[in-house]
């Protein structure tokens, strides 16, 4: 097992790219890219959601199924070999196959020895025109774990899991210092631009507030260009605890690197001490799926 050797300052990686038809040429795209960000200094690196393909759940296609993998498998091989050449944490969204018929949309967490540390299986599937996740993908049962590599804490929710606050909350939890979101997200062909700058604006709005909540670094990677009726907004980013901006990317291909301080976790959770100030003996009610007006809470 990898030891920790940063305890301070500690660079990210986020690989931001296209994706074409053939999953060996994005791997391909996205071991070169890797091997930049980390000549680059970046000691964690993280992959957008289903790098190895391009986005297909945007139609129901039985054909599709083909593109999954085992854990270990393939992709997990191939990054685990440059995990190690490069002592670098590799962190991958693969379209994975557990057994006949369960496939689930998976985050690998691979250390930098090489092994793998740990994975996530996606919890909040989507089914939106353009995203028929559930199709595809069985719900995860692995819960929200963060895993402990050479260089920091981390967990890894995917796309969808960004807009509740509930899964950001229980990584932090379980030791998490840095968020990671492998993204596939863009707009419609046909939503106005207005809107389209709105949904953008929120989706990283309610990161860095995860990020603020939490006391903890949020790093989303996002792909970038049109695939079929879906143009990917890009602008990957990384927030700091207090949720600040310290790296975002454009609306193109880009290698997006972020200098962390894991020191101003710490120092970020003294002053605001929401984790202190939880109410775990009130919140019992967030288990239900909606609470009725006229259902009385459970008396205290």
């Amino acid at each position: 097992m990898s030891r920790r050797r940063n305890t301070g300052h500690l660079t990210l990686g986020l690989i931001q790219m296209t994706a074409e038809e053939d999953p060996k040429k994005n791997l391909a795209k996205a071991v070169a890219g890797i091997g930049k960000a980390a000549g680059k200094g970046a000691k964690i690196v993280c992959l957008q959601e289903l790098f190895r393909s391009r986005y297909f759940p945007q139609s129901e296609n039985a054909s599709r199924f083909d593109l999954a993998e085992s854990i270990p498998g393939p992709t997990t091989d191939a990054l685990g070999q440059l995990a190690r050449e490069k002592e670098i944490v590799i962190v991958s969204s693969i379209f994975e196959k557990r057994a006949a018929g369960i496939y689930h949309n998976t985050a690998v967490v691979i250390d930098a020895d090489g092994s793998i540390r740990g994975k996530y299986r996606k919890m909040h599937i989507p089914d939106d025109p353009g995203y028929y996740e559930k199709f595809y993908f069985t719900p995860g049962d692995l819960g929200f774990p963060s895993f402990q590599t050479r260089y920091a804490k981390v967990g890894a929710l995917i796309c969808w899991d960004q807009w509740f606050p509930e899964a950001a909350r229980l990584v932090a939890l379980s030791g998490a210092e840095i968020l990671f979101y492998p993204t596939a997200i863009g707009w419609l062909s046909t939503e106005p631009p207005k809107i389209g700058r709105g949904q953008l604006n929120a989706w990283e709005l309610i990161q860095r507030g995860h990020a603020v909540a939490n006391g903890v670094y949020v790093a989303a990677v996002n792909r970038v260009g049109r695939e079929g009726r879906l143009r990917f907004w890009g602008t990957s980013f990384v927030s700091d605890p207090f949720g600040e901006i310290i790296a975002r990317a454009g609306d193109r291909e880009e290698i997006l690197l972020a200098r962390c301080d894991l020191r101003r976790i710490d120092e970020t959770r003294r002053n605001w001490p929401f984790l202190r100030d939880r109410r775990v003996d009130a919140y019992d009610s967030l288990t239900a799926r909606f609470l009725e007006p006229e259902s009385p809470q459970k008396p205290r």
